[in-house]
């Protein structure tokens, strides 16, 4: 599928996973860097990642990227950095390459924490397109702890209901789960979103800069030296022990098929049903 020689748009799954299910497809940061800020980011390897930067020329070499793509090649916006930091609002970049890509008629999956996704209805109802919104807890003082800049979780869950009200599929990413913080919200947090069409979800995994600055911030998870001891390795990330993942994923199946709906994990090699794991399937 990935044709041409591209430089901004480029082809998902860096790493090469072996777990990874998702579906070939392409992948688009219109940021460098996230101002987010979520202490558990695996993306703090890149130098200065939680400085927000706007990448030069964005615009044009977007489309020189999309003029060397067939029509409705899948495109994932965005992996690393999110969509939508607070700056989008005056910015508009990421706007700008929405109306690009509806120009150049591709498929689109928008991943981002923000409520500012709303703002950009009017072109995302006219798109092939899905947006997936990632939610860790409806605990709005822990999520400031756990991610300091971005939109508390009402608001995310505010404009799920927003986008799916105007006709556009919707994906909860109840992503991470954390043991010890998030993990009695799994339920609870299925039903306040039982509205969605697809569920992903994953467990925490940590690198070493990520389990420092947990245990720095929640000085009572000073367990997770031990605890993750016990898991694996798989390429530069550190996954709790198979069998409390498999509990922790198999109370989102549970909850999931409570209220009818699909559900996915990301990366954890437990197989799952949905007709793909980030949701794609749901794009028109």
């Amino acid at each position: 599928m990935f044709m041409g020689h591209t430089y901004l748009i480029k082809p998902f799954d860096p790493w090469k996973s072996p777990l990874c299910t998702c579906p070939e497809k392409y992948s688009l940061n219109p940021y460098t860097g996230c101002s987010h800020r979520c202490i558990y980011c695996y993306s703090t390897y890149i130098p200065n990642f939680y400085r927000l930067r706007v990448k030069k020329n964005l615009l044009p070499r977007v489309e020189k990227d999309l003029s060397k793509l067939p029509k409705r090649s899948p495109i994932s916006m965005s992996n690393s950095s999110d969509p939508y930091p607070p700056l989008e609002k005056k910015l508009g970049l990421t706007r700008g390459v929405l109306k690009l890509l509806k120009e150049y008629e591709m498929d689109l999956m928008i991943v981002t924490k923000s409520d500012i996704v709303t703002r950009d209805i009017d072109l995302i109802t006219e798109m092939n397109a899905a947006v997936s919104i990632s939610l860790t807890t409806l605990d709005k003082k822990l999520a400031s702890k756990l991610e300091p800049g971005a939109p508390e979780p009402m608001k995310r869950i505010e404009a799920l209901r927003k986008l799916h009200s105007e006709g556009i599929p919707v994906i909860l990413r109840l992503d991470p789960v954390i043991p010890g913080k998030t993990e009695r919200e799994i339920e609870n947090i299925i039903e306040e979103c039982s509205f969605v069409s697809h569920v992903v979800s994953s467990t925490l995994k940590l690198r070493f800069d990520s389990l420092k600055r947990m245990i720095e911030n929640f000085p009572d998870l000073e367990y997770y030296r031990q605890l993750y001891a016990k898991g694996e390795k798989i390429q530069n990330s550190f996954y709790l022990p198979r069998e409390y993942r498999w509990k922790i994923l198999n109370r989102v199946k549970r909850a999931c098929e409570r209220y009818g709906l699909s559900y996915a994990f990301c990366r954890e090699g437990f197989d799952f049903k949905a007709k793909s794991c980030d949701g794609s399937h749901l794009i028109r």
